[in-house]
């Protein structure tokens, strides 16, 4: 758990051991730092408090095995650009990998959730992504037409998304399901509000089709054209997309669908509504304008709900503190990340333990969790 911790953080070992060095007014080495991470010299007293404070974790989390735990690194989905480089990637399956602990520890005080609408659908040439993604629309019981809120559906389906600044414009959002806790997206609060939605359509594709990730050319392509479907279902969206389809078009179909004019003007080209002649016209102009690194028109970012209604319901029951060490978070960053001022959940001005064990279940239930809370 050291290494995952450390690089959760973006440390380095020199710069951890700096750290360590500047709390404790001892020297403390990178090569010691190392070792200890190796596993190869023990970590425990002081010094197991002093790494905890250099990477800002609770020490009991330092002390646990992250294979036991499940929240090793694992097989990850993610939408990234290639600029991405390897030490933020690491970073950023770091700061999932501890995002699970944080989700797993909260979710064992209520038992888990109790209904799970996530399934594993194949793909061939036969059965297609947009055929997987049209089942999904049908299991999921979504309308036909744009969908409302990606993120909510996620979360009606028995998915989690936390909202995080990954501190990179190149990744929009990174998933991992290992079929035993919920689907769980990491999604980038610095994406705008088109891309990050068809970035969650595009996550919903790996989770959903893709059993074993293996980040292919192939698997990116089925998972953009998921999305697509998904978001975009070719029997309700061909029309609207046939006629005279110039920017204005695309800048108001934008506002409909909540996708960017660029995603609609490439399934306008796959529909073959308009020619490869008149896409790359389309781009052209785009660019041009200054429109393929910022589009007119943004659409409102949207906002996880269920963990943050459980943050607060947890520390209503019990406390603040609690809560953050059933999730392996110090208080002021479980508050942080759990309970921005900001997010949609029940008024955080409530007294704690004002619920009351009935209402607290009741709330659960409606939440789609259990309720095998602790005593």
């Amino acid at each position: 758990m050291l290494v995952l911790a450390r690089e959760s953080r973006g440390l380095t070992q020199t710069e951890v051991a700096r750290a360590m060095a500047r709390i404790s007014g001892e020297r403390v080495s990178q090569a010691w730092v190392s070792k200890a991470e190796a596993g190869r010299t023990p970590l425990s007293g002081l010094r197991l408090a002093w790494y905890a404070a250099a990477v800002g974790y609770p020490p009991q989390v330092l002390c646990e095995d992250p294979q036991v735990s499940g929240v090793g690194i694992g097989l990850v989905h993610h939408r990234k650009k290639a600029a991405l480089g390897a030490t933020a990637l690491r970073r950023i399956h770091a700061e999932l990998a501890l995002a699970r602990r944080q989700v797993g520890g909260l979710l064992a005080e209520v038992g888990g959730p109790v209904r799970q609408r996530f399934v594993r659908i194949g793909v061939s040439a036969l059965d297609t992504p947009m055929d997987a993604a049209q089942q999904v629309r049908e299991l999921w019981d979504v309308p036909s037409g744009p969908v409302e809120d990606m993120v909510a559906l996620i979360e009606r389906a028995g998915g989690l998304v936390l909202m995080r600044d990954l501190r990179t414009a190149d990744l929009d959002a990174v998933s991992q399901w290992d079929g035993d806790q919920p689907p769980l997206v990491l999604a980038n609060a610095m994406a705008s509000g088109d891309r990050l939605r068809f970035s969650l359509g595009h996550e919903i594709g790996h989770l959903i089709m893709h059993a074993q990730p293996a980040a292919t050319a192939l698997q990116e392509r089925e998972a953009d054209q998921f999305a697509s479907e998904l978001l975009m279902p070719a029997s309700d969206i061909r029309d609207e997309l046939g006629g005279r389809l110039d920017l204005d078009r695309l800048l108001a179909l934008k506002q409909r669908w909540g996708v960017s004019m660029a995603a609609l003007a490439r399934r306008a080209q796959a529909l073959a509504v308009i020619s490869d002649w008149q896409y790359r016209n389309l781009m052209i102009e785009m660019s041009t304008l200054g429109y393929r690194t910022k589009e007119p028109g943004a659409i409102p970012n949207e906002s996880p709900r269920t963990l943050h209604t459980l943050a607060r319901l947890l520390v209503d029951q019990y406390s603040a503190q609690e809560a953050a060490a059933a999730a392996g978070l110090l208080p002021d960053e479980f508050i942080t990340l759990y309970l921005p001022e900001d997010s949609p959940v029940a008024d955080p001005t409530q007294p704690a333990g004002h619920s009351g064990v009935h209402a607290f279940d009741s709330s659960l239930a409606q939440l789609n969790f259990g309720t095998g809370r602790k005593a």
